[in-house]
Order: structure tokens, then C-alpha cells, then sequence
């Protein structure tokens, strides 16, 4: 269903068009979260720590696609909120035909730089093989981890949440029982789990397509469209490379940091592992919060309404702290049990590391929240200088820190930066 977000109560239609988003991220953070309780609970420590270990590296690819996601949802939804409907098809196209190319690169280049980006995390001999086989076969998707984010950008950017949420729905079902059956019972491994997640991810990114493109049939546009534009590319740019940069930055960071990380062993690795998907599960259901905050600004500054863009902050504000809260509660107070759904008691070292991670970095989850809502009202209204300069803020000094506070104490150091 399109919707317009230009008028009615900006609270009520942020609210109902932001819960299905939120829905569609936790959904997705159990698709992947999959991945690793199965690896843990069916394949031992060292496949946690395997599939953790490629963690930071798959998260990159992860912040492209999510960073073309927000650039074309932004242009879509100021054409679609400024009733530019040949533009906005125009902008569509445009954007497929771009990311389908992207892709394609992307995956030749990665199967090449596997295993020497691997060597170069420190990825310790005793799990790098099972690491190397998830992160190649993770690769083989990009394009269909590509399609699906571009999908949803465009869904979004129509005003339509709950699509993907279905399409979502349906997929991490579908990849919580194939990764038991490959793991659980064919007893395949690490090489299952990633096999689940790119067959998952495959038909959803298919479904999404055709459920799209019968969607922007109904949409009737005067005169003909144009199939790609580079001027149309070009706006798309504007908005997508910071964006993408943002997303980046922030997984080359956990790349630094993951070197550092694996330094200590495959006990602290599986520990961290699950602690960041933890922690990955809540910046994801504010950033979520965040894409909704952008379509809902951008279509407002596409039809000349920055008045209703106020009250739509104000309105993110307060379910960002609404979602902030439970999550900064369960972790701090209930480590033990978080880590626990990853690892038996058996693993004592490693649920200890995972615990102490999710204690220092929890009670901060309120400041990112609001963060991560401001920066949906800038990247909606296009002011991408602002953005840019937090973002970069943010990396080095996480990095920096990371690697000064280690020296001194050690793990504990990784965690407060």
C-alpha cells in the first residue's frame, strides 16, 4: 500500500509507518542472528567464532547496500511527495540498473580479496578455514542481498513498511529451518549456515522484485519514462555515497577493531560475536527508526511542508527512546542469558567476554538513538555536510581510542571505545 505521508497527524503516521520498518529490522537481525545460535548451539565454539570472525567483513557489504537503500528511498520520496511520478520511475530504474552493476563488481572483487583480508584480521589458524568458506560463499549473494535493500528503499519511499515486513517474515522463517536442517541435520556445518542464508535471501530478493514492479504498474505517469538517467544517478549519489560512507565507516571500524579482537583467541572472538550481534540488534532497530524518520522528511520537503518535518522529530525522538529502553535493560542487567542463547555454559571464557561487552556498552544506547534520529532528519532534507562530519567524528574516535585503551586494559579498553 502507497502511502502519503504529507498530511494527516505527523505522529500517528510516523508511528504506523515506522513499526513496520522496526518489525522488518528485528526480523532481519534474527535472520542473521540465526546464523550464529546455530552455528554455537549445533557446531561448537569455534564455528561461532568462525562466523563471527567474518562478521565485520560481511557488514560491509551489508553498509553498501543499506547506503544505496537510503539514497535512491530519499530521491524516491521527494519525487513521490512532489507528485513527480515519471521522475520518480525514472529514479527507480535507475537505481536497479546501478546496483545490479555495483553487485557484479563487487562479488569478483571480494572472491578475489577473501582470504588475504582474512590473513590480514589475524583470523587465528584453528578457524580460518570454516571463516574463509562462510565469508565466499556469503559473497556468491551480494546480488541478491543488493536487490532485496534496494526493494525495500523504494517500498519505504512509497510510504509502504509492511510489504518487506511480510517478505521478511517469510524469509527468516525460511532461513532459521534450513539452517537447522543443513546444521542440525545433514550436519553441514558452517558451510550450511551460509548456504541457508544465501538461499533465504535469494527468494526473498526475487519476490521482492516482482511484488515491486506489479506495484509501480498501477502508478500512472504522463509520458514516457526513461530507463536510466545519469543526471537522475548523479542526485541519486548526492544522497547514497554518504550514506554509504556512513555505514562504512562504521563497519571498517569494526574491521579495525576485529583485528584487535582476534588477538586474544577463538574463546574471546565467540564471546564477542555474540555480544556484537547483540548489540548489532538494537543500532539496527534505531537505525530502522531512522529510514523511517528520512522517508517521512523527505516527502515532507518534497512538498514544501519543513513545519511537519518538526513535529515528525520530536515524534522519532520519543519511540527511539521507547525502543532504546528494553533493550539498554535486557543487556545490562541479563548479559549472561543474552550470551547464553549463543553459547552452552560450557563456554565459560567466552560468555564472560560476550557479558562484560554488553555491560559497558548498553547504558549508551539512549545517545545513539537520538543520534541515529537526527541523522534521519539530515539525510531526508539532503544537508549531507552535517551528517558527513558526525559520521567521520564517530570513526576515529572509536578506532582511535580501540587501539590506545587496549594497551592499558586490554579488552575492556575495545569495549569502552
Amino acid at each position: 500500500m502507497v502511502t502519503d505521508m504529507t498530511v494527516g497527524k505527523p505522529a500517528r503516521i510516523l508511528w504506523a509507518f515506522s513499526l513496520p520498518i522496526l518489525c522488518s529490522s528485528i526480523f532481519q537481525q534474527l535472520y542473521n542472528m540465526a546464523d550464529s545460535v546455530v552455528a554455537g548451539r549445533f557446531a561448537g565454539e569455534d564455528a561461532l567464532a568462525a562466523v563471527g570472525a567474518s562478521f565485520p567483513v560481511t557488514m560491509i557489504f551489508m553498509a553498501v547496500a543499506l547506503g544505496c537503500s537510503v539514497g535512491c528511498s530519499v530521491v524516491i520520496s521527494q519525487l513521490f511527495g512532489g507528485r513527480l511520478y515519471r521522475e520518480m520511475k525514472t529514479a527507480v530504474s535507475t537505481s536497479f540498473i546501478a546496483i545490479l552493476t555495483l553487485s557484479v563488481v563487487l562479488t569478483v572483487l571480494a572472491l578475489i580479496f577473501c582470504s588475504p583480508l582474512m590473513v590480514l584480521l589475524n583470523t587465528p589458524q584453528n578457524i580460518f578455514s570454516d571463516s574463509a568458506l562462510y565469508l565466499r560463499i556469503y559473497i556468491l549473494g551480494l546480488l541478491f542481498l543488493f536487490l532485496y535493500n534496494i526493494s525495500t528503499g523504494v517500498f519505504t519511499a512509497l510510504g509502504d513498511s509492511k510489504t518487506p515486513l511480510y517478505l521478511l517474515i517469510a524469509s527468516s522463517v525460511g532461513n532459521i529451518l534450513l539452517d537447522l536442517l543443513f546444521v542440525a541435520v545433514f550436519q553441514m556445518g558452517v558451510g550450511g549456515v551460509a548456504w541457508a542464508t544465501f538461499l533465504a535471501q535469494g527468494a526473498a530478493s526475487v519476490l521482492a522484485c516482482l511484488v515491486l514492479f506489479k506495484r509501480l504498474k498501477k502508478i500512472e505517469a504522463p509520458g514516457k519514462t526513461k530507463v536510466f538517467s545519469f543526471p537522475m544517478l548523479k542526485r541519486i549519489s548526492i544522497i547514497a555515497v554518504p550514506s554509504i560512507l556512513q555505514q562504512s565507516f562504521i563497519s571498517v571500524g569494526n574491521l579495525c577493531i576485529q583485528g584487535l579482537i582476534n588477538s586474544y583467541g577463538s574463546a574471546v572472538i565467540a564471546g564477542y560475536s555474540a555480544a556484537v550481534k547483540l548489540n548489532t540488534f538494537s543500532l539496527t532497530s534505531f537505525t530502522a527508526l531512522g529510514n523511517g524518520l528520512s522517508s517521512f522528511t523527505a516527502q515532507n520537503i518534497g512538498a514544501d511542508k519543513p513545519g511537519r518535518v518538526k513535529q515528525g522529530f520530536r515524534s522519532g525522538i520519543i519511540m527511539a527512546m521507547c525502543v532504546a529502553l528494553p533493550f539498554a535493560v535486557l543487556f545490562f542487567f541479563f548479559g549472561p542469558q543474552m550470551v547464553g542463547l549463543f553459547l552452552d555454559e560450557s563456554s565459560v571464557q567466552a560468555v564472560s567476554a560476550g557479558c562484560r561487552f554488553l555491560t559497558i556498552v548498553s547504558p549508551f544506547y539512549f545517545l545513539i538513538a537520538a543520534k541515529l534520529m537526527a541523522d534521519g532528519v539530515l539525510r531526508g532534507a539532503g544537508a549531507m555536510v552535517p551528517f558527513m562530519i558526525t559520521t567521520f567524528t564517530d570513526l576515529v574516535l572509536r578506532v582511535v581510542l580501540a587501539f590506545v585503551l587496549n594497551g592499558a586494559l586490554g579488552t575492556d579498553g575495545i569495549w569502552i571505545s
